[in-house]
């Protein structure tokens, strides 16, 4: 391979379109699985976009750059890596085809291909500039009326029924995302096991966005995988599980509350000052001599350590470091348990539920160091034994029912899996709750021209993405965009440039959106066609002004209902059901086809867009022969399964 290697947009295009073809078959509900061999022998299988690329062992820098701008996004958003790299490949075909028809720029460069890669840097960077200066306002007008916004009280439905109408879009919303990482089998237990944890750790009189960080921020100690049960052996306990087993343990008694304190580093003997150091060496007794009276002073020390945790009622202590055989066996003699090396997460996340501080000096321990337990015993999951603890009730504790999750998996690799589709899954509702928002600025004037009416933003009005905004999944929102991308292209006439002006920068765009769609009908084309048909016509028969005031009025849902035709519904059903006549306000359908997050959907159109450019801006590889340290160990060797879940059951 030679030490300088200078790429062509062709070089960007095929790299991209290597790793589309990868994922593409794992994309849409009709997506199957992938089977990754690792070095080991061992078999691995799945759907999640973010761990096919991870599993992929790259040589091209090219290529790796991409997949750490997909991991980049998926950590902050927890979904859209599958759809990042169609949008991207899409974006480049396009962008190739319209460089290589540009007329007359060679004249300005040495070479042809010189300047195609000028015509799409530039198109690249104009299409990013569009999207950061009008999408969001597009997607305000054109998308989000035709969706709805989730309420957070959704999560808190109490009876069946009430879960079966009030908690049914976050439901969809959930079991969308889990079916294209788990599987048709899965989605709804795993989509119930969410809203179940959301719902215990809801804070009250608080924001959503509140939760769902303190879960995200915590989830490492707020969940337990356990290999070698099926995925609907999760469930919820009570209180937290600390990973760690008893160093020392003395049992405690179920009828009274158990204290408990944290240290954070070692229990030791006070520091000695110089007259004590001086009163320990004299004489003229042998070195032996003073070494035993240094240790019988040493285990008196400690000794007041401990008689002052007993007369604090101190009966549990919990350390982040390994202590010294004897400080064990003073608590065993002392009848109290001490668990060992407890993560920093998990010590933060006691710390927080107990109110109380942890000990930096075991020489200053005071009550608010106390911790004041329900109970504090071993609990066995799975092969592993670890501490289960609860919280005493507190009015000054936050009024939350603290509770641990336990994810199951036959394997270990599919355990694994179930963990991250759920992280993922928290961080995707936190990226629904707290949308990017702008406004259009004071200097503007957008329009959205149907065929009656004129949808206009002037500039006294301001859209934003509310919290919680969804549509329809199954392509819905690159539908719906495609179509206000278009028509805003037609009403900009102030660029008679087809190229390089904004109507052509959003004539491109919206044809690259129509490639997710187009993937995820790819087993119907006809499909594709009538769903675009059908949600065209329904633009044109139910058009209106949007306004911010309007959005806070019932939203109308798009989807695809089979061969159905699209039936409303009194306001706040969400149950199929088909009426004799249209209402032409905006109401909620049925949704058998799911939701996915507004605020997801444009962040990642906007990665993607930001990635092209830097993409295209690189001109020349450097290789050296420094070794890279990669995450992945697995091979290659990828083949592809059909549709049918992980044979779990």
């Amino acid at each position: 391979m030679p030490l300088v290697e200078h790429l062509h947009l062709e070089h960007v295009l095929q790299t991209v379109c290597v790793l589309e073809s990868v994922v593409r078959r794992s994309f849409g509900p009709e997506g199957g699985q992938v089977l990754f061999t690792q070095d080991t022998g061992q078999a691995m299988l799945s759907r999640s976009g973010t761990r096919i690329l991870t599993a992929l062992r790259l040589e091209h820098p090219l290529a790796r750059m991409v997949v750490e701008c997909v991991l980049k996004h998926s950590t902050v958003t927890g979904d859209g890596s599958k759809t990042f790299i169609l949008l991207m490949a899409s974006l480049l075909r396009i962008i190739h085809t319209t460089a290589c028809k540009e007329p007359n720029l060679s004249l300005t460069y040495n070479s042809k291909a010189a300047a195609e890669a000028a015509t799409a840097r530039h198109l690249a960077d104009n299409m990013l500039a569009f999207a950061l200066e009008e999408l969001d306002d597009l997607i305000a007008i054109g998308v989000v009326p035709y969706g709805c916004c989730l309420s957070w009280e959704d999560f808190t439905a109490k009876t069946q029924l009430q879960a079966h109408t009030n908690n049914h879009c976050v439901q969809s919303l959930l079991a969308s995302f889990f079916y294209s990482r788990l599987g048709r089998t899965h989605c709804e237990f795993m989509s119930n096991l969410t809203c179940e944890l959301l719902t215990h750790w809801k804070i009250e009189n608080d924001l959503p966005s509140s939760s769902l960080h303190f879960v995200n921020d915590n989830l490492a100690a707020l969940h337990t995988a356990v290999s070698g049960f099926p995925i609907s052996c999760s469930r919820l306990i009570k209180g937290q599980v600390i990973h760690r087993d008893f160093a020392a343990h003395c049992p405690q008694t179920d009828h009274q509350p158990v204290k408990a304190v944290v240290f954070t580093g070692y229990l030791q003997p006070k520091l000695l000052r110089a007259e004590e150091v001086l009163e320990l060496g004299c004489g003229v007794q042998g070195k032996q001599r003073n070494i035993v009276h240094f240790s019988t002073w040493a285990e008196r020390s400690l000794e007041c350590v401990i008689a002052k945790l007993q007369s604090l009622g101190v009966s549990v202590l919990l350390s982040a470091v390994k202590q010294t055989a004897a400080v064990l066996a003073l608590a065993l003699q002392a009848e109290m348990s001490i668990v060992e090396c407890v993560s920093e997460d998990e010590l933060s996340l006691f710390a927080r539920l107990s109110r109380a501080t942890p000990v930096r000096d075991c020489w200053v321990i005071e009550p608010e160091h106390v911790a004041t337990l329900t109970f504090c015993r071993p609990i066995l999951l799975g092969a592993h034994r670890y501490v289960h603890v609860a919280f005493h009730d507190s009015e000054e504790r936050v009024k939350v029912k603290p509770c641990s999750l336990v994810v199951c998996g036959l394997g270990e690799g599919q355990t694994d899996q179930y963990a991250s589709a759920l992280r993922d899954a928290i961080r995707m509702l936190l990226s629904t709750w707290e949308p990017t928002k702008r406004t259009l600025h004071s200097n503007k004037s957008t329009s959205l021209h149907t065929d009656n009416q004129i949808a206009t933003a002037t500039p006294s009005k301001q859209y934003v993405l509310e919290p919680g905004c969804v549509i329809a999944a199954g392509g819905t929102f690159e539908f719906l965009l495609n179509h206000a991308l278009l028509l805003h292209g037609s009403s900009c006439s102030f660029s008679d440039d087809t190229i390089m002006g904004v109507p052509a920068v959003s004539q491109l765009l919206a044809n690259a959106l129509l490639s997710v769609p187009r993937q995820i009908y790819s087993h119907s084309p006809r499909r594709f066609l009538q769903t675009q048909t059908r949600l065209l016509s329904f633009i044109q028969n139910h058009s209106h002004p949007f306004s911010l005031a309007h959005k806070r009025e019932p939203n109308t849902i798009l989807i695809q209902v089979g061969d159905e035709r699209e039936c409303p519904l009194d306001e706040g059903t969400l149950t199929k059901h088909c009426c004799p006549e249209a209402d032409p306000s905006p109401k909620v359908f049925m949704l058998d086809s799911g939701l996915e997050s507004v605020s997801c959907k444009y962040q990642v159109l906007l990665a993607v867009l930001q990635c092209v450019s830097s993409l295209l801006r690189v001109d020349t590889v450097l290789h050296t022969h420094t070794v890279l340290h990669t995450q992945s160990h697995r091979l290659p060797n990828i083949s592809w399964e059909g549709t049918e879940d992980e044979a779990e059951d």
